[in-house]
Order: structure tokens, then sequence, then C-alpha cells
């Protein structure tokens, strides 16, 4: 057992848009503090050995112009590496590109604090049916599978995730996330009671409940 208000309110979680040469694209950030020090934080998530431990299986090269793949998921190519402070990759799904781009900074108090961009051009239609939970809430999910690695007590490893997301602690886990980023989208001027209907598609999908007529989201997770 893990307190999911714990965990879901230790994200902030913000959305904006930012003008690339290909036009305006969308924004999704989450920031997490963990209590471990920089250099840590920057091995468990650059490490291809560590990364199985808390995300999921990866293969590839993990310099800069190398490319990885995430088992099942999303493969890319490293763009930059700026050891043990950022690094950028795009992140290739579905015929999607965008990128990702994680900044590790000290903590005030001690500890790490993690900032993770995934910047890209959505379709409208799927930013209005689905929000930026779509995106968000898989994150979470490595956001939270990353706390267990670095020491939080209970959390699940990855081998046991896909259980724990189908039971009553996982599935509330990821209806209150989706309320959250349904709270950031409002607070990122959109209308709030497209934003409410966008976020209960997004949980409805994580969740294995019945989602309407759109494609599911592409879930980072």
């Amino acid at each position: 057992m893990i307190d999911i208000h714990e965990h879901v309110n230790a994200v902030r979680r913000e959305v904006g848009t930012r003008v690339l040469e290909a036009g305006e694209a969308r924004v999704v950030t989450l920031t997490r503090t963990y209590d471990a020090p920089v250099d840590e934080v920057w091995d468990a998530c650059t490490s291809i050995e560590r990364i199985p431990r808390w995300f999921l299986p990866i293969t590839g090269d993990l310099r800069v112009g190398g490319r990885y793949q995430l088992e099942g998921n999303a493969g890319g190519v490293v763009e930059r590496c700026d050891p043990p402070r950022s690094f950028a990759a795009t992140w290739e799904f579905g015929g999607d590109v965008s990128g990702v781009e994680v900044r590790f900074d000290p903590a005030p108090a001690g500890g790490t604090v993690l900032t993770l961009e995934h910047v890209g051009h959505v379709d409208d239609e799927f930013w209005d049916r689905f929000g930026p939970g779509a995106v968000g809430l898989g994150w979470e999910g490595g956001l939270l599978g990353l706390a267990g690695h670095l020491g939080a007590p209970g959390v699940v490893t990855p081998a046991e995730a896909e259980a724990w997301a189908m039971s009553d602690e996982g599935r509330a886990f990821m209806t209150l996330s989706a309320e959250r980023w349904r709270d950031a989208h409002i607070a990122a001027g959109a209308d709030p009671e497209a934003a409410a209907a966008s976020a209960a598609r997004t949980a409805a999908f994580y969740t294995g409940t019945a989602v309407d007529d759109a494609e599911a989201p592409a879930a980072a997770e």
C-alpha cells in the first residue's frame, strides 16, 4: 500500500505552449523532488542497466546521436546530454515525433528537483478530446516508479505495475492524477467544462473503464 495522495501531491503540473520551427507546440511539464542527490537521480535516469528497474526495458546507445528504444513504447535519438544537469531526446511513437527534456537541479533543502518537459505538435481534435493528461498520466507512472527505485516504500516494481494499475489503488491514483491535470489545464486557460470532460476520458482509458469512440491516448508509461 502507498499513500496515493502523497505521491500525486508530490508532482507539480504545468500546461503551456512553445513556438517551434514547425509552428506552435504543446508543452506538458512535470516537476518532482526526490530525496536523493543529483548524481544518484541522474544515474537512475540515464543508466541503461537501471532504467528497466523502475520504467521499461530499454535498448540502444544512450549517447548523443545514439538511438534508444523502450520496449513496447517510444524510441528516439539522444539529442543533448549535459551530465548531471540535463538531457534531451526525441520521442517517436505511433508515427508522431515529439521531444522530451529532463533537468536535474539541487533542491534547496537537499535532494534533487527533477523537471520533465514533453513538447510536441498535437492534433487539435485529439487535444480537445484527451487534454494534457494523455501524456501526463503516463509520465506520472514513471515518476512514481522512480520514487520507488530511489527508496520510497510500497511502490510496485515494473513487473507488478500492470496488475497494480488495474487494482483499486492503481485506479484511484490515476483518477486523482487525471483530476490534477484537469486543474492544470484550466489554470492554463482551458474551458473548465471541456477540461473536465477530456480528463474524464483520459482517466477512463488509463483505468480500463469504458472510453468513448475516440482513439486511445498514446501513453508514456
